[in-house]
């Protein structure tokens, strides 16, 4: 993954919005990394959600807006399956997130639609996908916080 300090000011908008999803990318990464087993798969909380769930939930939906694949069982995509590694999962989330940043750096405008919108009825601007992707990789980031936290005491970046 990129960097794993946010980006600085004076860069151009594309670069910016990149390097603070990439950060927040990292961030995720981390927290499942070196996490012990059961618990980086255990729910740390009633809603079910674990570290190793949130891994996985971003992977699909990375590759939902940058890959334009769909998932018929978005409730799933939060759920590892008991043959599913943790060093499986985190290696499927890095590669989404190379293929995505190709995706990214390909794109000319930040105005244009996405090139591969899972549902072509619809395609967001990269701008819309880049701010919602910070957005939603940054509540999950905050949720890994928390959850490894209660596993090991492991607190920061």
């Amino acid at each position: 993954m990129a960097d794993t300090k946010p980006p600085r000011g004076g860069a151009d908008e594309k670069t910016t919005l990149l390097g603070f999803l990439d950060y927040l990318r990292s961030a995720v990464a981390d927290k499942a990394t070196g996490a012990p087993e059961p618990q980086v798969r255990t729910p740390g909380v009633p809603s079910g959600t674990s570290v190793l769930g949130l891994v996985k939930h971003l992977t699909v939906v990375e590759r939902f807006y940058f890959l334009g694949e769909d998932t018929a069982d978005w409730a799933g995509s939060m759920r590892p399956t008991s043959e599913e590694t943790a060093e499986q999962l985190l290696a499927d989330y890095r590669t989404a997130v190379e293929q995505a940043n190709r995706v990214i750096e390909a794109c000319p405008d930040l105005s244009l639609p996405i090139p591969h919108p899972p549902r072509p009825a619809s395609a967001p601007t990269m701008r819309w996908v880049l701010a919602h992707m910070i957005e939603e990789t940054g509540r999950h980031a905050g949720h890994a916080d928390i959850l490894r936290e209660q596993i090991d005491g492991s607190t920061g970046r």
